[in-house]
């Protein structure tokens, strides 16, 4: 299997699968191609939580706002997974999930020069991702196309303040709903279920479904992911709560 993911929307994916598939008998899975455009800690925050669902696969991202610039090319090895896309950080957050605690690698992609600077994703990671699968994720640093890097560009999400009776934070993505989801642990809420709680100074309850409260009406929960979200049903959180990714936010539950 192969996964695709980028911020391409469309039509230039297929061109990325044409190429993959001139060598490749892959199984392609596409993941999103909807990515806010060049927004690299976005792309590399849903991969996050996503790609762990995967069985092991080679996973082709391209969200590459340096394309054509001197930036490189790479693949990281994640336990039986391997990443394949520029070396801007928007793989590693997902690789140290598939990881699962064990040591990534990370390789650097010489394909010769480019057919073109500004579509690296058929030209540069489509083929790369084919030669790793058809290799194997375990045997592909064997080919000449792919040597080993000590250094790399990481992605980190910055971390919250706890605190018993407060918590500081940010928002981290907007989702297609609207939900605002934040960098808070989900756990600041264990045992507030059908309480309430202050955010950035407005009261809002805390609930475990959208359908917990009313049509259009505001609450507090914890998503999938198992961070904080602020939501509304049926509505727009980010929206309601006033807030834009990047906003710091600020959670009272004395």
């Amino acid at each position: 299997m192969i996964t695709l993911a980028s911020d391409f929307g469309t039509p230039y994916p297929a061109a990325m699968k044409g190429v993959v598939l001139q060598t490749s008998d892959a199984r392609l899975v596409d993941v999103a191609h909807d990515f806010p455009r060049q927004d690299v800690r976005t792309a590399a925050f849903w991969l996050r939580e996503v790609l762990p669902w995967f069985p092991p696969a080679v996973h082709l991202v391209v969200v590459d706002p340096g394309v054509g610039t001197d930036r490189a090319a790479v693949v990281v090895r994640a336990g039986e997974h391997a990443l394949v896309g520029p070396d801007n950080g928007v793989c590693l957050p997902a690789a140290r999930e598939l990881a699962a605690g064990a040591e990534i690698e990370v390789f650097e992609i010489d394909l010769g020069d480019p057919a073109s600077s500004t579509f690296h994703g058929r030209d540069v990671f489509a083929p790369a991702a084919a030669l790793v699968h058809e290799a194997g994720v375990d045997a592909f640093e064997s080919h000449e196309a792919f040597a080993p890097v000590d250094g790399w560009v990481d992605t980190s999400f910055p971390e919250p303040t706890v605190e018993d009776d407060h918590a500081e934070g940010e928002i981290l993505v907007v989702d297609g709903f609207g939900n605002a989801i934040t960098n808070v642990p989900g756990e600041v809420l264990d045992g507030r279920y059908g309480g309430r709680v202050t955010v950035n100074g407005a009261d809002a309850p805390v609930e475990p479904t959208y359908a917990a409260v009313g049509a259009g009406q505001r609450l507090v929960t914890v998503g999938s992911h198992e961070n904080v979200e602020l939501a509304v049903n049926r509505g727009r959180g980010e929206a309601a709560f006033d807030v834009r990714v990047g906003d710091t936010v600020s959670l009272d539950y004395s």
